[in-house]
């Protein structure tokens, strides 16, 4: 078991270490956001704690907005899995983890409560400022694995923590009706949806074929960024919203 330590972030009132650490190959430059996605807090917190899950994260916020520290900042969590962003692939030894108390979609999805959000904006902040962390390198799980996660879902308010200074994010454009490209099409049009998925960041390759993968992207990329609809066809909302957060990444 892993000896206790010292938190890093002044946002932290407990510290259980978790033994599902190692060492690290690079220097964190990624925050990754989930939802725990069990029954309750204190069987994900446990979870998350035994050696037998092989899993943990750096930090975990409870409904109540109380943070606990559980892996030291200067290790790998065991929290990404298989991901990649921007071409990376090993994302643990990259990022730094927060786990979001809630049940998830399977245990019934729910609204994050607003001291829980005001706790996760407050550790973040601390985060991104202390490892220098670019606003476009602040993700969701699902980002960085479209195909097996979709935590912290479409109810997570990203646009709170950007207007705290954290994350990157715009307005999404309004919600018309009628598919542009979806599942089956192929062709230029959809090379260039992939082409521009990709210069964002996400792990599609430009093939020119709607097929599962470009699906999951776009579902990932809609929970994110336009979560009004989530059904990973691309219509022209989803598109434009994409067009413009590519035009207004920071320098």
């Amino acid at each position: 078991m892993q000896k206790t330590f010292e938190a890093d972030s002044r946002c932290v009132s407990a510290v259980s270490p978790s033994p599902n650490v190692s060492e690290r190959t690079c220097a964190p430059d990624i925050l990754l956001l989930h939802y725990t996605g069990m029954l309750t807090g204190e069987s994900a917190l446990k979870w998350l704690c035994n050696p037998e899950s092989k899993v943990s994260s750096h930090y975990f916020v409870d409904e109540d907005g109380t943070v606990t520290q559980l892996v030291p900042e200067s290790v790998r969590g065991h929290h990404a899995g298989i991901s990649s962003w921007e071409g990376t692939t090993d994302i643990n030894s990259r990022s730094i983890g927060i786990e979001i108390v809630n049940p998830g979609h399977e245990y019934g999805y729910r609204d994050f409560p607003d001291e829980q959000i005001e706790a996760v904006i407050h550790l973040c902040f601390d985060i991104v400022a202390r490892h220098k962390i670019s606003p476009t390198r602040v993700l969701a799980h699902s980002d960085v694995a479209p195909t097996r996660k979709q935590d912290p879902g479409e109810k997570f308010p990203w646009e709170p923590l950007f207007e705290a200074g954290i994350g990157h994010w715009i307005a999404p454009v309004a919600i018309g009706e009628g598919a542009l490209l979806q599942p089956g099409d192929s062709g230029a049009a959809v090379s260039a949806m992939q082409a521009a998925l990709k210069e964002y960041g996400y792990g599609v390759s430009t093939t020119g074929a709607f097929d599962e993968l470009t699906g999951a992207v776009i579902t990932a990329f809609q929970r994110h960024f336009r979560p009004g609809l989530v059904d990973g066809i691309a219509d022209h909302s989803t598109l434009r919203t994409l067009e413009r957060l590519l035009a207004s990444r920071p320098g």
